[in-house]
């Protein structure tokens, strides 16, 4: 079967009957309906499909929610993504999106020893002493087991859920099409960019699916941190790890989130917030590499170190050093209030900016800027902020990196958790001694000496190529080859335009000699004749009423009137 020109297998057409299938049972027969989507699936099916009242019940939102997780992991992972993204999203929407949970239901009939076995291909009992049937957890992606090794160590095992890339790689594909649709025929949903959406997602969890990844991220983090005292990061056991399995040390800790057991220790929880987001800020501005889910559970304090350990390294942001230094640039001019710096930085950073009126886009960023200046650092709430910046430059058609969105989504997670320890706690008095540190940095002279140089290698670099770049110049001229491009903004719509007119203007000149002739037959009373009327006259003027019909039509459909 074929889709929109793609031919597409049984197990694609698999999804798209379950996806299709849940949505009707919650109510979103208006959306297959629309965009082209009714083109993907029989036109019987939409037909005789009822929808189910109770579902009504919910708000249009919560039944998005439903559909998402009824859907499986790669919808509640793409909506997970989604959760942080107000400067396109309704709030009613983000609200639901921020209740998906990445929890299913334990496999039935795992036999989590064999799967062991055939993975790693090796004999149970000459690593493991004992090995839990019963499992720890269950997300979309993996299962969790614990496990104690031969010299007495706990453990535990992820083990990737069976068949689940086979599942999101028809998810994927159901996904790319159904974004080219909405890129194809939706203008508004155009701007958003559905299918670059979709092909960031698709990186993002191709290399969770990869849990070699995961352990390189992990043995990365380690390093990072190999020096501070405040981190403890677990132990990977890479021999009885790969793709699908990772073996990794048991961390028996407190969760960040249980404020009870941390009383009953009698734990410095005002300490706690600004270790761990100190910790989380040396991710970013220093190192690079963040965590990209930093949520209470996946945080844990271990009261017999005294320090804080950081566990689930699927999803990890990477920031390279040339945008870290932008980020650092863009930091120090919010501190000093240049918003036409800022804008010039973020136009560095920003993988497409359209920006039609920069005067307001200096205004609203001005006026960001403003209302924070009379507030005092503790009372500044840096999610807010960040929210607020993000729907500015949404607004005014400035696209981000992913990296960024991961980012602000992780800084507010963050936040959270220190206003869960400490409801005093403020974020941004945490990144005074990093500005400090840029500061430092930027005035150092080493930094100015290499920056200097680099500089000059720049303009050397020109100079050195001018005389080339110029007799190349010359010699095209020379010899008629040169050639300069222009583009006329909009010209393909106004070609359409313009031929749409031409066809219009045909019919009805066609229509009006049909009329006419048919007119001049009818007074002639010329036979064969029907119902009285001349034949000839008589189908003339059917054929000009039938295309007189048809151009309304067009008028309505398209609106154009």
């Amino acid at each position: 079967m074929s889709i929109f020109n793609y031919s597409i297998s049984k197990k694609e057409l698999k999804r798209y009957n379950k996806l299709f299938s849940i949505m009707t049972r919650y109510g979103f027969e208006d959306i297959i309906s629309s965009y082209e989507f009714k083109k993907l699936i029989p036109k019987s099916y939409l037909k005789n499909h009822q929808v189910l009242k109770q579902n009504l019940m919910y708000s249009k939102f919560e039944r998005i929610r439903m559909v998402l997780e009824e859907l499986g992991p790669t919808y509640v992972k793409l909506g997970q993504i989604f959760s942080n993204r107000e400067d396109i999203l309704p709030k009613e929407l983000i609200i639901e999106l921020e209740k998906l949970q990445d929890q299913v239901p334990f496999l039935e009939n795992f036999d989590v020893k064999r799967v062991i076995k055939e993975e790693l291909n090796i004999n149970i009992e000459d690593y493991f002493l004992s090995i839990s049937d019963k499992p720890l957890a269950a997300a979309s992606l993996a299962q969790v087991h614990k496990a104690q090794l031969i010299n007495q160590e706990h453990v535990v095992l992820k083990i990737q859920r069976p068949n689940i890339k086979e599942t999101i790689e028809s998810d994927i594909i159901v996904m790319k099409q159904i974004a080219r649709s909405l890129d194809k025929h939706s203008v508004k949903m155009k701007s958003f960019q559905p299918m670059r959406i979709v092909e960031s997602f698709e990186r993002s969890i191709r290399e969770e699916l990869n849990f070699v990844e995961e352990i390189n991220n992990i043995e990365r983090f380690t390093n990072n941190f190999i020096n501070n005292k405040n981190i403890y990061i677990p132990k990977v056991y890479k021999e009885l790890s790969n793709k699908n399995i990772i073996c990794i040390e048991y961390i028996d800790g407190i969760k960040i989130s249980n404020i009870e057991a941390l009383n009953s220790l009698g734990i410095d929880k005002k300490k706690l917030a600004t270790i761990g987001v100190g910790l989380y800020l040396e991710q970013v501005l220093e190192h690079g590499f963040f965590h990209a889910d930093p949520h209470p559970g996946n945080l844990y304090f271990l009261p017999h170190l005294g320090k804080i350990c950081f566990i689930d390294f699927g999803m990890m942001g990477q920031i390279t050093s040339v945008n870290r230094d932008l980020l650092e640039d863009l930091l120090l001019y919010f501190m000093q209030k240049d918003v036409k710096k800022i804008i010039a930085i973020v136009e560095k950073i920003a993988i497409k900016t359209e920006i039609s009126d920069r005067k307001k886009l200096e205004y609203e960023i001005g006026e960001l800027i403003e209302s924070t200046s009379n507030v005092s650092i503790e009372n500044i709430k840096l999610n807010t902020i960040l929210n607020q910046f993000k729907n500015i430059l949404f607004n005014n058609n400035v696209i981000l990196p992913h990296y960024l969105y991961m980012l602000i989504r992780a800084i507010i997670i963050i936040e959270g958790v220190g206003l869960k320890l400490d409801p005093k706690f403020n974020v941004t008095i945490n990144l005074k001694p990093y500005l400090n540190k840029i500061m430092a940095k930027r005035l150092s002279p080493k930094r100015i000496l290499k920056k200097g140089f680099e500089k000059f290698q720049e303009a050397n670099n020109l100079l050195e190529g001018l005389p080339k770049n110029m007799n190349t110049i010359i010699d095209k001229i020379k010899n008629d080859e040169l050639i300069l491009k222009h583009e006329i903004k909009d010209i393909d719509a106004f070609q359409k335009t313009i031929n749409k007119t031409g066809n219009r203007l045909v019919l009805a000149i066609i229509i009006a000699a049909l009329s006419i002739g048919s007119s001049i037959l009818v007074i002639a009373d010329m036979p064969p004749k029907i119902y009285e009327i001349p034949a000839l006259g008589f189908i003339g003027f059917s054929i000009s009423g039938i295309l007189g019909l048809f151009i309304i039509y067009s008028i309505i459909r398209n609106k154009n009137y």
